[in-house]
């Protein structure tokens, strides 16, 4: 099969064990993104399949109907909301997501993104590099308050450190999310607003869906402390349109540490929380970890070999199956 790689920013996809299973097949890859239709469905070309990485490239009617020869769209993890599936369905495209990585990846990251805000370690590492030495006063976390925002298969790893460090854990979200936290001995926020104002450090852990956009609002954020620290490596859109940066500007809560934007890539530095002096930014950095690289690769890989016998798997969009 004819199969296209899109966005492996780090030319990453060769250098994973799963990798040879498609000798044979003939494998092209790009290592930036393209998002204007004509543009990605020239990109697309005479692919057979396509493979694409988490949500980095849309794939819109505009797009899926400018591919005559695509047949299979292997996507690595199960969010589909970037894909037009009645489209996909209609030119008998079948769309294939399964499995996911590691929860850890991105929890690990939050929790180095929480010290690193904290502790001031990139502009003391940077300080060093220049000559200099010691030159601020960091915060620790032993005793001061973690928030988060849902406990699922994320926010509860990252609360279960927080807890290790000492740090009274509270919890907020739906129903079955403060049900698990309590089940597993963590504090729920008795209401929304006392979970903001309580927060010394708030982390995100919600996925993005049409409940959750804007989710977290400009008078959240103003109820946080002066002190606070906000943490997202959810999506950038579960906050509300420019709260962020412009709450951070008014100094409440004092910090934020972002690993996501409302359009990425971001490239020249072109986003508002960007050099701000009490924001650290990072480029999506949450699942790009090796093991959990292996395993969303090793799934999109067994779902092309699988359609190319003719069985396909994990498809999304059944119904393709059946068409003439």
């Amino acid at each position: 099969m004819r199969i296209v790689v899109l966005d492996d920013y780090q030319d990453a996809f060769r250098t994973l064990s799963c990798f040879a299973r498609l000798a044979g097949h003939a494998v092209r890859v790009f290592h930036d993104t393209v998002k204007e239709p004509e543009a990605l469905a020239g990109r697309l070309g005479e692919a057979e399949a396509a493979v694409l990485i988490q949500q980095r490239s849309a794939l819109p009617r505009a797009v899926v109907e400018r591919l005559p020869g695509l047949k299979l769209i292997s996507q690595t993890g199960r969010n589909v909301g970037h894909i037009d599936l009645p489209a996909c369905t209609e030119r008998g495209v079948v769309v294939s997501a399964g499995g996911a990585g590691s929860p850890n990846a991105t929890a690990e990251l939050t929790w180095g993104l929480i010290l690193a805000a904290l502790r001031h370690i990139p502009q003391e590492a940077e300080r060093l590099k220049s000559g200099l030495w010691l030159g601020s006063l960091g915060t620790g976390v032993a005793g001061k308050t973690l928030g988060v925002y849902a406990f699922g298969r994320i926010g509860s790893i990252v609360a279960e450190v927080g807890r290790a460090f000492g740090m009274h854990v509270v919890c907020f979200g739906r129903a079955g999310s403060t049900t698990r936290a309590q089940e597993a001995g963590f504090t729920v926020a008795e209401s929304r607003e006392a979970f903001f104002a309580a927060a010394d450090v708030l982390s995100l852990h919600l996925p993005l869906n049409a409940e959750t956009h804007g989710l977290m609002t400009a008078d959240d954020l103003a109820r946080m402390k002066l002190t606070a620290l906000v943490v997202n490596t959810s999506r950038a859109q579960i906050i509300e349109g420019g709260a962020l940066a412009a709450a951070l500007e008014r100094g409440r809560p004092g910090f934020a540490a972002v690993d996501v934007y409302e359009d990425e890539p971001v490239l020249d530095a072109n986003h508002p929380l960007i050099g701000m002096k009490n924001a650290l930014c990072t480029p999506h950095l949450g699942y790009v970890e090796r093991g959990s690289y292996e395993a969303i690769f090793s799934v999109a890989v067994d779902q092309i070999l699988a359609f190319a016998a003719g069985q396909p798997i994990n498809v999304v969009n059944p119904e393709v199956l059946g068409a003439d």
